[in-house]
């Protein structure tokens, strides 16, 4: 979880950036899985659109993406939902907090 604080920085970040994919009616598959964690794994943090026919709640959306990849969610806005891992990856700048 993080402190009022480190969300406050993690959204200000979030709000200059671009999603990186989107989820549809079909839901979250392992391909998605998939690029939404190498997508962590390169960014630290993303966004990501869910379109206007998903039948699931989002928040529950969210969560369920975000524990099957390891990541927590930042914060859901809309249909746009913003999750944070922090990286492995060597020579990338960290987001300081």
């Amino acid at each position: 979880m993080f402190t009022s604080k480190q969300r406050s920085i993690l959204r200000s970040k979030a709000q200059t950036i671009e999603p990186v994919g989107q989820i549809g009616k079909g839901g979250i598959s392992e391909t998605v899985k998939k690029n939404f964690s190498d997508a962590l794994e390169a960014r630290e943090i993303i966004k990501i659109t869910v379109l206007n026919n998903v039948d699931d709640d989002i928040n529950y959306l969210a969560q369920e993406l975000a524990d099957e990849i390891n990541a927590e969610v930042v914060c859901v806005i809309g249909h746009k939902i913003v999750l944070y891992r922090r990286s492995n990856k060597k020579g990338i700048d960290h987001i300081k907090f």
